[in-house]
């Protein structure tokens, strides 16, 4: 099988952070409860410029630079970020091409809300592997879901965390890097409606009614029946996923050196890593960012692509609603 390699990683994050304090008072949630359950300290706030496709394309500069790859190089951007974007109904991936000089490329867009990273991987991957035509691929994603919050609406309680960033990778066939190994994924269509902006679309077509109503906003349609639909699977999937990945990669879990997730509450993630039995040492864990839609693993990968050896095996996954689990080993 044609080796993908990932040749290099950046994120890009706004200068605006947000205290868990601030967050605290918006919400009406003591501090404490802030960092300690939901295991954040803070994250980063959108300014009035920072839209997805100047953030993607930020990220995306960066890692071209740090890969070495010239704009016009680039044989394909792929975006794979937050569904909502500059604008509504658009194409995103054009103008990040555009705003990085990719003049040879042609756009791709893929929308895997926050399971966006490692599903965008293996899709990237397995594209590059069959294309004849090209070599070299920009994957680009973005958040700024932290506007779609309505902090007075207790129903949307756990997407409090939500931060804004930009995240890239530069993926080729051709240029040394560390190679997506393996990939696994698991949907399930059950959960399809039960987290939406639910105005704006052509079911519930903007109007007064829908922005009195505070419907453009993230919002979750029955909090109490999801939570028991969703408890049984929502674990167990994750780490199925991550199983399947690892057993796939031809490796154990003792020879990760890290797991990069995205971010979720505290408990969740001591669980999981009990599950799979790995100490905290070997996980990033994003405090100070909080969730941005798909990016989570690959700003996480960012933070630590330094401290990693040849060689080092690292766990990417992620977990978006609709639901869909994901995770991709790549090799360092």
């Amino acid at each position: 099988m044609t080796a993908v390699n990932i040749v290099d990683v950046a994120s890009w994050l706004p200068e605006r952070w947000m205290t868990a304090a601030e967050i605290g008072e918006l919400a009406d949630i003591d501090e404490q409860i802030i960092v300690e359950r939901f295991g954040l300290e803070g994250k980063h706030i959108a300014g009035p410029q920072d839209h997805n496709s100047d953030m993607s394309a930020r990220a995306g500069l960066l890692a071209l630079e740090r890969s070495g790859v010239l704009p016009e190089e680039v044989d394909v951007v792929a975006y794979f970020g937050s569904m909502w974007r500059d604008y509504e109904v658009w194409s995103v991936s054009p103008k990040i091409m555009q705003l990085v000089g990719a003049t040879n490329a042609w756009a791709l867009e893929m929308a895997n809300v926050s399971c966006g990273a490692p599903v965008a991987l293996k899709v990237a991957a397995d594209f590059l592997r069959g294309a004849e035509d090209a070599d070299t691929l920009l994957l680009v994603g973005a958040s700024r879901e932290s506007h779609l919050l309505d902090y007075s609406n207790q129903r949307s309680r756990f997407m409090f965390n939500f931060g804004d960033g930009g995240a890239a990778a530069v993926l080729s066939k051709s240029r040394p890097g560390h190679e997506i190994i393996s990939s696994a994924i698991i949907t399930d269509g059950e959960f399809a409606d039960d987290v939406a902006v639910y105005a704006g679309g052509s079911k519930h077509p903007a109007s007064h009614e829908t922005i009195d109503s505070g419907m453009h906003f993230l919002d979750v349609h029955d909090p109490a029946a999801m939570k028991e639909r969703l408890d049984p699977v929502s674990g167990p999937n994750f780490i199925k996923v991550a199983r399947q990945a690892v057993e796939r990669a031809g490796i154990t879990f003792d020879d990760l050196a890290l797991m990069v997730p995205l971010h979720f509450k505290r408990s969740f993630f001591d669980w999981v890593l009990g599950e799979l039995g790995l100490p905290e040492e070997k996980t990033v864990y994003l405090k100070t960012t909080g969730h941005m839609s798909g990016i989570d693993p690959i700003v996480g990968l960012a933070e630590r692509r330094t401290t990693l050896q040849p060689g080092d095996h690292v766990l990417l996954i992620s977990a978006g609603t609709g639901y869909t689990w994901a995770a991709n080993i790549v090799r360092w």
